[in-house]
């Protein structure tokens, strides 16, 4: 890509091969029975909690594979995604660089996380990350709860690895 390419806003954005995926990640983590059957709190909170959950899921079987950069890729799609949202909720600019630095420092610590526990396919460690990381309704039974969002999380990332690098892109053919 030449430098006028991308000072003029020529050249396909390298982020539209991921954003498929994405999507994927945004509608697997809207997925009612995180709230209905995990008691996962339907807030703000709560669903930023998943879509970290699910991205870093994501991200930790396309760091195993070829794909590297294109866990950058997804991480500056959160950026965008989250970015917007804020600008959604009426946070101003000089706030929402402040607030962006924070969401990129827990999406990074969770990942840390939850990483170390898909890698290993640790069930344990995922529900103490998961109980940590999530929030969930009030008055539910919180380790049940952690038990059953952790399952789901195991559970896309096996169904995750039986698909090569191409399907994962693709997103719509799986899971």
């Amino acid at each position: 890509m030449s430098f006028f390419s991308r000072l003029l806003g020529t050249a396909p954005d390298p982020r539209d091969a991921v954003r498929p995926l994405w999507h994927r990640v945004v509608e697997l983590a809207r997925e009612p029975s995180f709230y209905a059957d995990c008691n996962v709190a339907d807030s703000v909170g709560g669903r930023f909690d998943l879509i970290t959950a699910v991205l870093c899921t994501v991200m930790v079987r396309v760091e195993a594979s070829e794909m590297r950069a294109q866990s950058a890729l997804l991480a500056e799609l959160f950026v965008e995604d989250m970015d917007g949202q804020l600008r959604e909720f009426g946070v101003n600019d000089v706030v929402v660089g402040k607030r962006m630095g924070k969401l990129m420092s827990v999406l990074g610590g969770r990942l840390g996380a939850y990483r170390s526990a898909l890698v290993g396919q640790d069930r344990e460690k995922l529900i103490a990350a998961v109980s940590r990381n999530v929030t969930f309704s009030e008055g539910s039974d919180e380790a049940a709860a952690s038990q059953k969002v952790a399952d789901k999380l195991l559970s896309l990332s096996s169904r995750l690895a039986e698909f090569d690098d191409e399907q994962v892109l693709k997103a719509s053919d799986i899971w």
